[in-house]
């Protein structure tokens, strides 16, 4: 999509290209200053205390592995202060998860620290190409949510015009684009597919817009999805990673040249483990991201289980950062559906739905049982000129589907084809998996 690049824009060339030397440096400096916050933290204080963890005692990075991990649950138990390292009178931004299991996750800034998650998101957008010029439509959630207020900092910050919209409202969504001539949003995937049904349905098609760039996050899409949404709205598609618990979006994004993700280490210390083991990957390999943040002082995390599967891409990129990338996240340790005992990700179904000529984009896999066994379903809407198709060809398409998702995930499904806008459109986070089955 980008054609021939010409240019590669730094935000901070000297610190996005310095030596793994300097980057080692100042990872351990900032990791010592994570420890003697932590130590300020009545949860820590409580972990590191037995272990005689102190800041002296971290004197190389392989000392990270000594210190333990750090979990949701942990965030949920510590619940409400007890994660807090500085005077509450020092905190000025709290975000939180929605709390639908227990008590929700909170995370704590300082005015410092938001300037810093605000200049790694500046950093993350200046990497994707985006320039002063441009005007970015922010269609994440705002409030406690971090995807829509770290992401309008950091586009502030870089001096881009930001429309504030929020989510939902297609209507008025693409009424401001076109009035403001909006080139870059902020959207999940499946808004953006339905941001360009929605184009279509208006009557002036693409030619009334001028985007030419989206920031994608929130929820994890394959290769595919994102080659198919370029090629409905003529765009380039980023893919962001970011989580509330490392200050929302930001940590790691895609450059000009979409290699994989640059993570900024001298903000966060990245990890793959393997979830069982819990010890170190072999370099390349795939296993859960395990992330240290060092740009936050009213909240540290430590060694944080992510729960998202990911790799370290060993070779060096054209841009010329030093900073190690992750490929795309392949799915989570705690979204894997185990069906009549097999590891099945929905990215992996996906994958074979989106590249299949007639299939929409919408779709729903469905499980439950079927007296002691578990029962997959796919069920996924079809384009109108394919519903258009006589029986043969719809029965045709089916039985490719069922074959194609069998062939990668050793699991027959049921395929039950849908006419066009059958299934339900999510405007935030699309609803991808329903297990009917159960609890044991």
């Amino acid at each position: 999509m980008h054609g021939e690049i010409t240019e590669i824009p730094f935000l901070d060339r000297k610190t996005e290209t310095a030596p793994r030397e300097e980057l080692t440096r100042i990872q351990l400096a900032g990791l010592r200053e994570q420890v003697a916050s932590a130590l300020r933290t009545d949860f820590y204080r409580k972990k590191y205390g037995p272990l005689g963890i102190t800041p002296d005692s971290i004197r190389t990075l392989d000392d990270l592995r000594r210190l333990p991990f750090t979990t949701k649950n942990d965030l949920r138990e510590a619940y409400p202060f007890g994660l807090l390292a500085v005077p509450k009178s020092d905190v000025v931004r709290m975000h939180a998860s929605s709390g639908t299991t227990g008590s929700p996750t909170v995370i704590y800034l300082t005015q410092k620290d938001l300037d810093a998650a605000a200049d790694t998101m500046a950093r993350s957008l200046v990497a994707a190409g985006c320039t002063r010029d441009d005007v970015l439509q922010n269609m994440m959630t705002y409030g406690l949510f971090t995807g829509g207020l770290v992401l309008h900092y950091g586009a502030e910050r870089l001096g881009m015009m930001v429309i504030p919209i929020s989510s939902g409202n297609t209507i008025r969504q693409l009424k401001f684009m076109r009035d403001f001539g909006t080139t870059v949003v902020h959207a999940t995937p499946s808004y953006l597919l339905h941001l360009h049904a929605a184009m279509l349905e208006s009557g002036e098609g693409r030619s009334a817009y001028r985007l030419r760039k989206a920031i994608a996050g929130a929820e994890p899409h394959s290769e595919e999805l994102r080659r198919k949404i370029e090629d409905t709205l003529g765009i380039e598609v980023y893919n962001n990673y970011g989580m509330s618990e490392m200050n929302g979006p930001g940590p790691a994004i895609e450059c000009v040249f979409r290699q994989g993700m640059h993570i900024w280490e001298d903000r966060y210390i990245p990890e793959i483990i393997d979830p069982d083991t819990l010890e170190p990957v072999p370099e390349g390999e795939t296993g859960e991201l395990v992330l240290t943040i060092l740009c936050r002082s009213a909240m540290p995390l430590i060694r944080y289980r992510t729960r998202d599967l990911t790799r370290f891409l060993p070779e060096p990129c054209p841009c010329g950062r030093t900073h190690r990338r992750i490929a795309r996240l392949t799915g989570r340790t705690d979204d894997m559906l185990i069906i009549n005992g097999v590891n099945v990700f929905p990215s992996q179904i996906e994958e074979v739905l989106l590249r299949m000529k007639g299939v929409g984009a919408n779709y729903l896999i469905v499980v439950d049982k079927n007296g002691s066994l578990d029962k997959l379903t796919v069920q996924v809407e079809i384009t109108a000129e394919a519903f258009a198709d006589d029986s043969r060809a719809i029965n045709a398409l089916r039985e490719r589907l069922r074959s194609e998702i069998s062939a990668l995930i050793t699991i027959s499904p049921a395929v039950e084809i849908k006419e066009p806008g059958s299934l339900p459109v999510s405007e935030g986070k699309a609803k991808r998996v329903e297990d009917r089955r159960p609890p044991e």
